[in-house]
């Protein structure tokens, strides 16, 4: 079906979104612990802890169990971390939808600074250093600069001289940096894009912080991980997030814990998954990419994930002329393509941004999405080629000085 801009105006997808299709091996691994009943420990088993060591040494980081913790999802894992922590918390402008809410419920204040023009994910050192000065002189205490190296809402990988530099700014000032690599697995081309993580280059000032979902797990089994730093203050931060873990009494489900420690071996089955997941997106994401500055938006190029981000300020008159003057609109009047507009993400309310999602792309069913999956080239398939074609129909709508 041909969509428009003068279709109605759908709810914005879910976040997360449905996903692929449920790995068999891992749907038969949560099968076989369904009769599991002891309730997983917060913080998680020793065995799942030391699967977590595990994929964190082939990913250059080595790890000891008493370094990690595990929780049922990203968010609640970055409350507890916060808590713990203390102090106000430093994000990126714009950056993933989940970070900010953490430190809203904790009464925390966020600040927020710019990211540079070739990437999202991190500031420069500059820009934050002249953030945290500003924050202490009107009395604030920044404590927790969250990053990442790749960045929703962006679907960019900063570079890793830009990482370090912000990095070693940040330890300068005394800050927790938070490292999220929710992304990392995702590389849409592995021998392109180079990513190194915050904890290779400042091992004894980095959290990391990893919400499987995206890469290991369907999106419905709410699964994340946090490794803290080998020194006295790490250890101390790891038991006041592990105090605060117990007193939410909001466990991983225990069939969940083991499927999810099966997962982190990365048996064959995972490892081809992910590497089928991460081209599949990647080939979405450069389509939308295409479409989008093909239909007048200035959009970085994406190298991880399944986002695009878009600015449409270059369209801002023919947008106006439509009555779209702002993020709500854009987002109401793209939302097939699982639209959702820059301030949802921290970002100027003022801005003609939004985040596109390949989710958009994969098909309404399991079946088309396994399509995805296998095909040579997904864009070829119907279901895609039709969801693109709309998409470009409708940003030549939408570029149209005139409105009919």
């Amino acid at each position: 079906m041909q969509r428009t801009a003068l279709d109605p105006d759908p709810a914005p997808e879910p976040d997360p979104p449905a996903g692929l299709p449920v790995l068999p091996e891992l749907a038969a691994h949560l099968a076989a612990a369904a009769d599991r009943t002891e309730p997983e420990p917060p913080g998680g088993s020793r065995p799942l802890r030391a699967a977590a060591c595990d994929y964190w040494a082939r990913r250059g980081l080595p790890t000891a169990p008493e370094r990690v913790l595990a929780a049922p999802g990203a968010p609640a894992l970055l409350l507890a971390l916060l808590a713990a922590a203390g102090g106000d918390v430093l994000l990126p402008r714009p950056c993933a939808e989940w970070y900010a809410p953490a430190a809203g419920l904790l009464g925390r204040a966020v600040h927020r600074i710019p990211v540079p023009a070739e990437s999202g994910g991190v500031p420069d050192a500059f820009t934050l250093l002249e953030a945290v000065r500003r924050a202490r002189l009107t009395g604030a205490g920044p404590r927790v600069l969250l990053i990442s190296v790749a960045d929703d809402p962006s679907g960019t990988c900063p570079p890793p001289e830009l990482v370090h530099e912000v990095c070693e700014a940040a330890a300068a000032d005394g800050l927790w940096v938070v490292s999220d690599e929710t992304g990392r697995d995702l590389l849409h081309d592995p021998h392109d894009t180079v990513v190194l993580s915050p904890a290779e280059m400042l091992p004894d000032d980095v959290v990391v912080l990893a919400d499987l979902r995206a890469t290991l797990v369907p999106a419905s089994w709410p699964a994340a991980l946090a490794r803290f730093p080998d020194t006295a203050r790490g250890t101390a931060l790891r038991a006041a997030v592990l105090e605060r873990l117990a007193a939410l009494r909001t466990p991983m489900a225990g069939p969940v814990a083991n499927t999810v420690a099966h997962a982190l071996t990365e048996p064959e089955p995972v490892r081809a998954r992910t590497a089928m997941a991460a081209r599949a997106h990647g080939a979405l994401a450069r389509a939308l990419h295409r479409a989008l500055t093909a239909g007048g938006a200035v959009c970085r190029p994406p190298h991880a994930g399944s986002h695009v981000y878009a600015d449409f300020d270059p369209l801002r008159p023919a947008l106006a002329a439509r009555g779209i003057t702002g993020p709500e609109q854009l987002e109401r009047a793209l939302a097939p393509w699982a639209a959702r507009g820059g301030h949802r993400f921290g970002d100027d309310p003022r801005a003609l941004r939004v985040r596109l999602s390949t989710e958009a792309l994969l098909g309404p069913d399991a079946a088309r999405r396994r399509q995805v999956l296998d095909a040579p080239d997904a864009l070829r398939l119907p279901h895609v080629d039709e969801a693109l074609s709309a998409l470009s129909a409708t940003l030549a709508t939408l570029a149209d000085t005139a409105p009919s």
